[in-house]
């Protein structure tokens, strides 16, 4: 019988997520979210600055507050407003210079990333003005109530700056981003362009050789906008269902746990399973996250939600397998093993153990891996959801200590405890694994030792 050709069910699984994961689009994205994270870290420390007495229930300061730090709320408003209040230009934009970066590169086509930005935002502010066709002419929407303030067709607020470039746009920004660079890179591979002189300094020939491509990108995204606009909403709009759909889903318990599942599975394979996931849904958390503190919505899943209450220690949520290898492993490779990475740990980075144990491949530490994690999540769903503990308004560090990092989220104390809780009850999980697997090779260990020679 002929031998069977077939790769194992793993190695097709990591080929099939390796070949997802080096998808233009998919880098593009990751480099976004990493552009993102010291925006919205500062954004939260002013917002931090805003609702201290808050984060702090001590018996009179509030009223020092009111006299000092408090007289300043506005500025570090305008701070948050600077930040998180523009994060879909910072996440989108990044995202077009980095797509076109890589056609640029791997296409070798004669694009310039910092042209495909600025077309970019071009093109999303198009769809940033509200419009309405009206008595057979486009009109600017204007509007003024109670909930909403509409001026020259643009929406603000003094809490959340101009309401479509924050992080309610990112979903759309990222398609705009991607029409803007094809219809770039179209242009140019089939030379639509004003080509100058070699004299002419590069400055120069530049700007104009982006000039046709930049009008291609004014003309789609207006004649897209406008036929929407003529059948009564906008390209803003439309996308935002979609958008909206996914954000519910992600919002409910169980689209909780899948998302991560699928983190954690992709992990097990050896592929770095939160950096591609969270590359869908980091527009999600963003958005949520500025509802919640704008718009007081009680959205679970926002902000990093993940490093302050699940992946305590890392991916796995192993910092209790850290500390017990440290303090409590019968096996010599494992205690060591341990006393690496405890310090790492604390501050959620766990290589060591993902490929020292190893955690990667190995099926008798697959299931601690994967419902640790969904367990010290669930406790967290349910904690907020029950509004038990408040919700996620601050993009904390993600290497912050277990305790702190669920304080600083939520600016609440039953933060820090919860988070506490759900660290013990990842371990919990972990523990009869962690301590069959310790006995087993200690005993690997015993086996292979050279006996002493006579």
């Amino acid at each position: 019988m002929a031998e069977s050709n077939k790769k194992p069910i793993k190695d097709r699984i990591a080929e099939v997520a390796g070949k997802f994961a080096a998808t233009r689009f998919v880098r593009a994205i990751m480099d976004a979210g990493y552009s993102v994270i010291s925006f919205s870290i500062i954004g939260s420390i002013f917002l931090i600055l805003t609702v201290l007495p808050k984060a702090i229930p001590v018996p009179g300061f509030a009223a020092w507050y009111v006299g000092t730090i408090g007289r300043f709320t506005n500025l570090f408003q305008s701070v948050y407003n600077a930040t998180m209040g523009i994060i879909a230009l910072v996440f989108s934009g990044t995202f077009a210079y980095s797509y076109t970066k890589i056609y640029r590169d791997e296409e070798h086509l004669s694009l310039i990333p910092i042209d495909g930005l600025m077309m970019f935002l071009m093109g999303f502010f198009i769809t940033v003005a509200e419009l309405v066709w009206k008595n057979g002419r486009v009109e600017f929407i204007t509007l003024f109530t109670k909930d909403k303030m509409i001026a020259g067709g643009y929406q603000a607020s003094p809490l959340a700056g101009i309401y479509r470039i924050g992080a309610v746009g990112i979903f759309i920004g990222l398609v705009v981003a991607w029409i803007t660079v094809q219809i770039y890179r179209f242009t140019i591979k089939h030379n639509w362009q004003i080509k100058m002189p070699d004299s002419v300094p590069s400055g120069v020939a530049n700007s104009f050789s982006a000039m046709i491509p930049g009008f291609c990108v004014a003309v789609v995204m207006s004649a897209i906008n406008m036929a929407l606009v003529m059948a009564g909403t906008d390209l803003f709009n439309v996308l935002f269902i979609p958008f909206s759909f996914i954000s519910d889903i992600a919002d409910t318990w169980w689209g909780f746990l899948i998302i991560l599942f699928l983190i954690h599975f992709l992990w097990w394979f050896g592929i770095h399973g939160a950096t591609i996931i969270s590359s869908f849904y980091s527009p999600i958390v963003l958005a949520n996250m500025q509802a919640n503190v704008n718009q007081g919505a009680h959205h679970v899943f926002a902000g990093e939600i993940l490093n302050a209450f699940v992946t305590i220690g890392g991916s796995g949520a192993t910092l209790g397998v850290a500390i017990w290898l440290a303090l409590r492993a019968r096996s010599t490779q494992l205690k060591e093993l341990g006393k690496v990475e405890i310090v790492p740990a604390v501050f959620n980075i766990n290589e060591p153990i993902l490929f020292g144990l190893p955690i990667v491949y190995n099926i008798d530490l697959f299931i601690p891996f994967i419902c640790a994690p969904m367990a010290s999540g669930l406790v967290a769903y349910l904690a907020i959801a029950a509004k038990i503990v408040p919700v996620i308004i601050v993009q904390q560090p993600w290497p912050t200590p277990v305790g702190l990092g669920g304080y600083l989220a939520t600016t609440s104390w039953q933060g820090g405890l919860v988070s506490i809780i759900c660290a013990i009850v990842a371990f919990l999980i972990w523990y009869p694994f962690i301590k069959h697997f310790d006995n087993v090779t200690l005993k690997n260990e015993k086996s292979n030792a050279t006996p002493d020679a006579a």
